[in-house]
């Protein structure tokens, strides 16, 4: 009886971020810490800097997590993390009066060993791309995905008032909410993580071809370089991240 190797994964991954081609500010940021096996894109809403501030204490609370020896570990790291910045950031808003907003959709993927879980709030996504074929792992935290779910079709919830508007994001409500999903790693697996700066513009087809295409590097540039083609309506961010098997 033959004995089957558990294989042992290498990460290669590429960001960016980029303005846009409207907005003022950048209010996107992001992390790529392959080493860590961790990566995540928040974009910031709030006037003026405020969303860049959110954006930034998510990214920075992040930057400084230390794995756990379990992944369970590593995902209560990072609640408490995220908990704490997102108090700070209801705590600021309220502050300022006004019905101020300062928050960040947050969007994470996160690996050890043969595993990978994704955690998110808001709209930014994660998508993975397994044997050729695209799929979005994360599910839209809008009005929008709301209205599909209680029988709408997509016209119909595209043209209702606040369609776009986010159910859930950090800093916004008083107790953080993150949806998690965990899986089983495969060879050659491939994710790319984004703000709707990039979904606004190019569709998941063009996302999928890039990264069938393309390694890392390349597919972020092809998909940045689409997305400036379109007019770049927003601020734009782009993590591509990719498990090769080493057995």
């Amino acid at each position: 009886m033959a004995l089957t190797k558990t294989p042992k994964f290498a990460w290669t991954s590429f960001a960016t971020t980029h303005i846009g081609k409207v907005r003022k500010i950048n209010q996107d940021a992001f992390v790529n810490l392959p080493d860590k096996q961790l990566w995540a894109v928040a974009d910031g809403m709030g006037g003026h800097e405020a969303g860049e501030f959110a954006s930034a204490a998510i990214v920075n609370a992040l930057s400084q997590l230390q794995p756990g020896k379990t992944l369970g570990g590593t995902v209560n790291a990072i609640y408490a993390q995220l908990d704490s910045v997102n108090r700070e950031l209801v705590d600021m808003a309220s502050a300022m009066g006004n019905h101020a907003v300062i928050g960040s959709t947050v969007a994470i993927l996160l690996a050890q060993r043969q595993h990978f879980i994704c955690l998110w709030s808001g709209d930014s996504r994660i998508y993975l791309l397994r044997k050729g074929q695209l799929k979005q792992l994360s599910r839209d935290h809008n009005y929008v995905s709301k209205l599909l779910n209680d029988g709408y079709d997509l016209e119909q919830a595209n043209n209702q008032l606040f369609s776009q508007s986010l159910i859930h994001a950090t800093g916004v409500e008083f107790e953080l909410y993150l949806e998690v999903q965990m899986q089983e790693l495969q060879p050659g697996d491939k994710f790319l993580l984004c703000s709707d700066g990039l979904t606004k513009e190019v569709s998941n087809l063009d996302i999928e071809l890039a990264l069938n295409k393309h390694g890392v590097e390349e597919a972020v540039a092809q998909l940045l370089l689409k997305t400036l083609k379109a007019g770049a309506r927003d601020n734009v961010t782009i993590v591509a991240v990719d498990a090769s098997a080493l057995l």
